[in-house]
């Protein structure tokens, strides 16, 4: 039997006149530099797909403004809901009128604050107790709202448009 002979794959460092650096897959600097890349990559990818579209975070493509009454869905009663809007650009401010809790007729009005991304209206009021996210048509919202009956469906119809808002698009 003769004398097998191994050569390692792993990098070695020369330490004398005879020995020879084994290298199966390069130097090691053009490793540390391809995993450099490959990281950054996998960063910038995640960062891309992390953020919404610049584009949707500022179109503006609804106007909100107005008197809006609906009713907001489930049990054990469909609770009417009334916004009065007022929207400058993206941002919306107005005032929300609920039932409060074992009525059925409207409270005084809760300041809401929100804002308009494409067509999707999101709101909540400053005690935190309200929000709500709502897709708007037209002269129709529907989506979700989320407050002391619970996260209940919400349709709403725009009455009145009032003043004019100082959206750039519509």
């Amino acid at each position: 039997m003769g004398i097998v002979e191994y050569r390692s794959i792993v990098s070695t460092h020369s330490r004398g006149p005879n020995r020879r650096r084994a290298d199966a897959v390069g130097s090691e600097w053009e490793v540390r530099g391809l995993a450099r890349v490959l990281l950054l990559l996998a960063i910038a990818s995640t960062i891309g797909c992390a953020r919404q579209d610049w584009i949707d975070r500022t179109l503006v493509t609804e106007n909100v403004t107005g008197a809006w009454s609906g009713s907001m869905a489930g049990s054990p009663f469909s609770p009417r809901v009334e916004l009065e809007l007022r929207q400058q650009g993206a941002k919306v401010t107005g005032v929300m009128k609920v039932p409060p809790t074992g009525t059925y007729s409207l409270g005084s009005g809760i300041p809401i604050e929100g804002n308009v991304a494409g067509d999707v209206f999101s709101f909540r009021d400053q005690r935190g107790v309200y929000s709500g996210e709502l897709t708007v048509a037209g002269d129709d919202m529907v989506g979700q709202i989320l407050g002391q009956y619970g996260k209940r469906p919400a349709s709403l119809h725009r009455g009145s448009a009032g003043p004019p808002s100082d959206s750039a698009t519509r």
